[in-house]
Formats: C-alpha cells, sequence, structure tokens
C-alpha cells in the first residue's frame, strides 16, 4: 500500500502494542480505541459523559490533522464498563454528531487497559 499513512500518537504503547494512532490508506481513515485523559478533577473515573467528551474533542484533533473532520466520521464504535451510563454517554455523542449521524455501536466489556478508564471509542471517517 503505497498510499498508506501512519499517525502517531506519541505514546510509548505504540511500539509496546505494535500500532499507530491512526491509519490513513486511500480516502479511508481508521482511528485506534482511544480512552480519555482521565485528571481525577475535571475528567473522573466515575464520569462517562466526561470521558465521553474528552475522547472526541481529542479525537477531533486527530481528524484534522489527518485532513478530515468529525463531520466525515462514518462510524463509532463505543466500549464501555457500564453499560447503565450509556444515555450519559450517548448524550455525549450526540453534542459532537447530532446532526451528523454517524453509523455506531456500544458495547459493555468487562475491563479496558485500566480501571479508571469506562469508555474508549473507534472512529472511521472518509478523507476527501
Amino acid at each position: 500500500m503505497s498510499n498508506r499513512i501512519n499517525i502517531s500518537s506519541g505514546s510509548p504503547f505504540e511500539d509496546t502494542f505494535g500500532y499507530c494512532r491512526a491509519v490513513k490508506t486511500g480516502n479511508l481513515l481508521e482511528i485506534s480505541g482511544t480512552v480519555a485523559l482521565v485528571d481525577g478533577e475535571k475528567i473522573t473515573a466515575d464520569d462517562l459523559y466526561a470521558q465521553t467528551f474528552n475522547i472526541i474533542e481529542r479525537i477531533a484533533v486527530v481528524l484534522e490533522e489527518a485532513g478530515s473532520s468529525l463531520k466525515d466520521v462514518v462510524r463509532t464504535r463505543i466500549f464501555t464498563t457500564d453499560i447503565s451510563k450509556n444515555l450519559d454517554i450517548a448524550r455525549a455523542h450526540a453534542h459532537f454528531f447530532g446532526d451528523i449521524k454517524p453509523t455506531t455501536g456500544i458495547y459493555e466489556i468487562s475491563a479496558l487497559i485500566a480501571p479508571q478508564y469506562k469508555v474508549e471509542i473507534e472512529f472511521t471517517a472518509w478523507v476527501g
């Protein structure tokens, strides 16, 4: 794939796991699962709205770096350790995507990489 571009976040986990933040091939952009920057104050382990909001804000920057934007997102995949908070997650998702309406799925899983993370989202976008 001569038109493949790997976009790194600079995280040491990228080398440990053998992945990158995003991969752009042609007009397709796939973004790895992303968790919030939980700081214990503004974004806490029990606030799934804030975690979701933070994730999408941060991914907006990645999209721009790749020549895309939130309006070009065609799919999100949301993983959570607490499906009972799905309306909090949905409210944050709708804040950004209420008019865009990408396809999506929300899945409850047993755990994420660390206990403070309750939401992880993957994104697929079009780069035109």
